[in-house]
């Protein structure tokens, strides 16, 4: 059984007897509890009501239940007000030396942070871009949200309630001490109190919400006396919600391990300095270590340079980064390390990947010369919605209820007949083969000769050679289970369109994410193919936006027009406010268009 504790705040009340009649409401929208109470309110506090609730549905990633409280006040006899509450029932647990249990079982965060732009959409909140979002993440495993490093919409912490979505919610990237001239510094001492208490009032109800983050990154954490900032902003945290508990994002290591800062946080969050994690556990007190941001590797969906190495810092003259998955900045590191330490201790717990999405701005490792880049290259999944090759490696891993097969780089290199081409595949399957046009380059399996060779299989030696590359992936009993091919596209021939969703709601709102593909004639993606793509949308939507993943591409998002990049890009439409139709045509010289139709419903 679960107790429910519930405070309710009524204004203006005066000294007349208030009764309040709360039922909740089970997922199945059924009555399991009810309390009927009369009284004055006590000197202005709020009113109080416990229940208990038998056998309650458990809120989680996989099963994110959830129930309602209905409370009605009546004075007099008339009812004068009502106030729904949705909430979950869960439980949360960090132990030293264990890790962090959620409704009594050790779990790992398998989390991304996310900065709050919705890439060729802008800032401004759009639910059904939100939720793409979290399907997306959802089948790579993703189950926890960091939001990096402001305080989240509404919005997205509903939808992470529906759909089970942990999250830690971050309100600060400064203190009192400045990191840019124009920073939150100027308005700490008056509002940073005020702002906290408004943020843990309005998502303390919430049962995404598993832990809160005081800060990211901030200079303070340097300062001899930033502890006693750290400590007055962890305090308010258990103050109007000891439920939870409280963690902040220290990068300067060296600083927070030696000046008490570190030692005081509830839950030491590192951003990244992996290599570091083992003298952290060590030296302090809490015996715990959250990867509260990690990785940071840096790539480009469908670019891949040579030779092939692990390298920090890799600049290239077309400003991409290979997405082979080994390129990282000079402070990060390629994401098998965090692997790694996930997997051998259980005083980590888990991590928060930077970042989920692509996001505008912040071109690293392109930062003293960055014209024309005008996004990040961080992301799992690009500007475009469209899933990196590393958005596989990462499932691999983290999607327990589905298989992953899947192969890299593409096989269109015209000029490298006969040169070493590496091969990689990212899969939960022990070992694979690979094969060159019918030609075997042997079965691999993963071991731990290196990190990479943990998490990847890999043939260093492989040649190209045009035509199709066959990966047969086997289980732990020796068996053929699955296979996958790659294939060398010919000429680009017609336009493939492929959206999320045919039935859109006539809000409004709503929105279709289509996938424009340039394909050969077989249906083969034609990965070098970049030529300019004209849309057209009649009927009952409009066209919104679209965005190619290329973060030096220069296309205005809201023109009915896009180059391709790698051969893809995606194409938003936005459902009217009627029933009917919307078709969707894509068109540009030298291939056949490509047309599609979606309806409002």
């Amino acid at each position: 059984m679960a107790s429910v504790y519930l405070q309710t705040t009524i204004a203006n009340s005066g000294d007349k007897e208030i009764q309040v009649v709360t039922e909740i409401l089970s997922p199945e929208g059924k009555v399991v509890a009810r309390k009927d109470d009369t009284r004055k309110i006590n000197h202005g506090k709020p009113f109080e009501q416990n229940f208990i609730v038998e056998n309650p549905a458990l809120w989680s990633p996989e099963s994110p239940s959830l129930y309602l409280a209905t409370s009605r006040i009546y004075v007099d006899g008339n009812l004068t007000d009502e106030y729904t509450t949705r909430f979950g029932i869960r439980s949360i647990e960090i132990i030293p030396d264990k890790g962090f249990y959620l409704n009594g079982k050790h779990r790992k965060f398998q989390g991304v942070c996310n900065h709050h732009d919705l890439g060729p959409l802008g800032a401004a909140i759009n639910v059904a871009a939100l939720r793409r979002q979290l399907v997306l993440l959802k089948d790579m495993g993703c189950d926890a949200i960091r939001t990096a490093h402001s305080m989240p919409a509404p919005e997205l912490v509903a939808l992470c309630d529906e759909m089970g979505f942990m999250m830690m919610i971050e309100p600060f990237d400064e203190w009192d001490i400045a990191k840019c001239a124009n920073g939150y510094h100027r308005y700490f001492d008056e509002w940073a109190e005020k702002d906290m208490v408004n943020m843990l009032h309005n998502y303390r109800n919430n049962a995404c919400v598993v832990m809160w983050s005081i800060g990211n990154e901030v200079p303070t954490q340097c300062s001899p006396d930033g502890y006693r900032v750290a400590s007055f902003l962890q305090d308010i945290c258990f103050r109007e919600d000891p439920t939870r508990p409280v963690t902040c994002g220290m990068d300067q290591v060296s600083c927070v391990l030696s000046n008490g800062f570190a030692a005081m946080i509830q839950v030491p969050g590192f951003n990244y300095r992996a290599h570091r994690y083992t003298e952290a556990y060590e030296k302090l007190p809490q015996n715990i270590v959250l990867g509260s941001e990690t990785s940071s590797t840096v790539s480009s969906r469908g670019i891949y340079k040579f030779p092939v190495e692990k390298r920090a810092d890799a600049l290239y003259d077309d400003h991409q980064s290979s997405s082979y998955d080994l390129e990282y900045c000079e402070w990060s590191n390629v994401p098998d390390d965090d692997f790694a330490l996930a997997d051998d201790y259980e005083w980590t717990i888990g991590q928060f990947v930077w970042t989920g999405f692509d996001y505008l701005g912040e071109p690293s490792p392109y930062d003293t010369d960055a014209w024309p880049n005008h996004s990040s290259l961080f992301g799992i999944i690009d500007l475009a919605s469209l899933p990196k090759d590393r958005y596989y490696l990462y499932r691999s891993l983290w999607n327990k209820e589905a298989n992953t097969l899947h192969v890299l780089p593409h096989w269109n290199w015209p000029g490298r007949e006969g040169e070493v081409t590496p091969v990689f595949v990212y899969t939960n399957y022990p070992s694979a083969e690979l094969f060159i046009n019918g030609k075997s380059y042997g079965r691999k399996s993963k071991s731990n000769e290196s990190l990479q060779h943990r998490y990847r299989l890999m043939w260093m030696d492989a040649v190209y050679e045009p035509g199709e590359v066959k990966v047969v992936a086997y289980n732990n009993q020796g068996e053929a289970v699955e296979e996958k091919i790659v294939r060398t596209a010919g000429k680009p021939h017609h336009i493939e369109l492929v959206a999320d969703r045919k039935d859109l709601a006539a809000d409004g709102k709503d929105l279709a994410y289509i996938t424009v593909r340039i394909v050969d004639k077989d249906g083969n993606l034609c990965p070098d193919d970049n030529r300019l793509v004209q849309f057209s949308v009649k009927g009952k939507g409009a066209y919104k936006a679209a965005a190619n993943g290329d973060p030096t591409c220069l296309d205005l998002f809201h023109l009915p027009r896009m180059h391709a990049f790698s051969g893809q890009l995606t194409a938003i439409v936005q459902a009217g406010e009627t029933n009917g139709e919307i078709i969707f045509e894509a068109k540009a010289p030298g291939v056949q268009s490509g047309k599609i139709t979606l309806f409002t419903r």
